[in-house]
């Protein structure tokens, strides 16, 4: 759970300690004992379900903007507003694992330059030092929830008779106190725009940019979901500017009306119909395979031939989907004794989306799964139907063989 400072930190400081399973071959997993073999075949359980997070050529753009502003905003002691940081894409990308590890590596960063003290700590105070803040859109969002979350990831004690002006100055203190640079607002798509309370939810969120913090909001579907609806696209910059908030004239957030300016960036899906875009897809599936531990994986398993092609219809380049197919994949490769990943293997497994509760379907962030391709609905024995044959009476043959010999 990311959504606390202690569970945020936990995560940072393990995210790279899962250690994958030795390779073995064939010959050598039959030699360990029947003990070592189930716990080696466990460990390679786990590292088919932890997967590490590849980079893809969608991955190194949002890189490069997300972590280029908040390190030039983290730097910046002039009083004007930061620019924020919208990051879109359709469901099951990546979006919250690469934005994650993108400020979990600016905070390893930043830490160290400051030999892992605040820099602008409250003198006499013992605050935690926490440089990036990362929240959760409540799925009913309002503005004393949203303070309320993130007060909630301070650990800050909570008065339950506290006004919403006591709420947004309190969150002002622990932003500043904690040495915070970038906060966070995960599933951002949550709200909605026809609703008065998330329209004010969403003008509060501009309005904490006058607190010397980078915001970084997450969602599905950004540009479609009405929360670009008061902004206008600046094409000398390419950024997505906003008027002042009206939160921050109530509240006293700032003193003269300022625009908001967000840079929105989106973390696409594969696409496979240019030869770069290929080459990207089955680079992308050279990397996979070599990270997983089947005793009768060979280099090209997910490469040579169709499989490429095969791979993409079956997930439509969605990363998780893929994720998904390759791990259960693996599973049932195991459990059959196969060993290896093939055509009539994936076949058998379903993709299916069910189980996400902790996924808000209206709001996009599960996607569609594609379809089964006429290759994977093959008919089960005894049930195959013979097709009705073609009227063939009209059909063009050409010149009769040997006709004019």
């Amino acid at each position: 759970m990311r959504d606390t400072a202690e569970g945020w930190e936990h995560w940072r400081l393990t995210r790279h300690d899962f250690e994958p399973a030795p390779r073995l071959s064939p010959a050598e997993w039959r030699l360990l004992s029947p003990r070592k073999r189930t716990l080696h075949d466990l460990h390679r359980a786990a590292t088919h379900a932890n997967l590490p997070l590849l980079q893809t050529p969608m991955t190194k753009a949002v890189t490069k903007l997300l972590h280029g502003r908040v390190m030039t905003n983290a730097l910046k002691h002039k009083p004007s507003t930061r620019a924020g940081v919208m990051v879109t894409g359709g469901g099951y990308q990546g979006k919250t694992e690469t934005g994650c590890e993108i400020l979990a590596t600016f905070e390893d960063t930043w830490r160290e330059l400051h030999h892992h003290l605040n820099p602008d700590a409250v003198p006499g105070a013992r605050d935690l030092h926490l440089p990036v803040a990362y929240v959760q859109t409540p799925v009913t969002a309002k503005p004393k929830s949203l303070c309320k979350a993130i007060l909630n990831f301070y650990g800050a004690p909570l008065n339950p008779r506290m006004d919403l002006p006591d709420l947004i100055r309190e969150v002002a203190t622990s932003l500043h106190e904690h040495g915070t640079k970038a906060l966070v607002l995960d599933d951002i798509t949550r709200l909605r725009m026809h609703r008065a309370d998330d329209q004010d939810t969403l003008d509060l969120i501009r309005a904490f940019m006058s607190m010397h913090v980078t915001l970084v909001l997450i969602g599905v579907d950004i540009p479609g979901s009405g929360l670009l609806r008061e902004g206008r696209h600046d094409p000398r910059t390419g950024q997505v500017i906003f008027p002042s908030s009206r939160q921050a004239k109530l509240h006293g957030l700032e003193a003269t009306q300022t625009e908001r300016r967000f840079d929105l960036v989106e973390l696409d899906r594969f696409r496979y119909d240019t030869e770069p875009q290929i080459t990207a897809w089955i680079q992308h599936m050279a990397g996979i395979e070599d990270q997983l531990r089947l005793l009768d994986a060979h280099r090209g398993m997910l490469t040579d031939g169709r499989m490429p092609e095969y791979l993409f219809q079956r997930t439509n380049g969605v990363i998780g989907l893929l994720e998904r197919l390759i791990e259960d994949g693996c599973q049932e490769a195991m459990d059959g004794g196969n060993e290896s990943l093939n055509e009539a293997l994936l076949d058998r497994i379903t993709i299916n989306l069910a189980g996400a509760d902790d996924r808000d379907a209206d709001a996009g962030e599960i996607p569609p799964v594609p379809a089964a391709s006429p290759a994977t609905q093959r008919p089960t024995a005894g049930k195959a139907k013979r097709r009705k044959a073609r009227n063939t009476v009209f059909d063009d043959r050409g010149p009769v063989a040997g006709a004019g010999a």
